[in-house]
């Protein structure tokens, strides 16, 4: 029996593609609990224009990522913090406080997107990837100063 999966299913595929079970598997699980309809013409042909309909729904997203991208490198951020002795901050730098900076700036991202793995504790300058898209990044330059 051919199915066309309408989620990601264990050991068998993911969400969008055709897959040839056994007739009970199909009947008695995969199309009762919604995770997948029987492939006929019609739900083939379905399926076609909706994977073509969200090739250009990625091609969109991914050219506005870039276009963010080329804006952000250009950014250098500074954050200023009050220090104690020998240079270390009283609290840390985080990637909201990094977001909080570039919304001000002009450029509105998500926090999640910046990739910082673990805070800023330290006077510096630091390079910080920022995951707009798959295969879309960019680099933030971020000044941490004494206030």
């Amino acid at each position: 029996m051919q199915v066309i999966l309408r989620e990601d299913v264990a050991h068998l595929g993911k969400a969008g593609e055709l897959a040839t079970v056994r007739d009970g598997y199909g009947r008695n699980f995969l199309i009762p609990y919604g995770k997948a309809v029987l492939a006929s013409e019609k739900n083939v042909r379905e399926l076609e224009h909706h994977k073509r309909m969200i090739f250009q729904r990625q091609a969109k997203l991914k050219a506005s990522a870039e276009a963010v991208a080329a804006k952000l490198g250009a950014l250098q951020v500074t954050v200023k913090r009050k220090v104690g002795e020998q240079d270390k901050l009283y609290g840390s730098v985080t990637n909201k406080d990094i977001a909080d900076e570039l919304a001000r700036m002009g450029a509105e991202i998500d926090r999640h997107t910046i990739e910082l793995p673990e805070p800023i504790r330290a006077l510096g300058t630091y390079d910080v990837a920022v995951k707009l898209f798959a295969g879309v990044d960019a680099t933030v330059k971020v000044w941490v100063v004494a206030e």
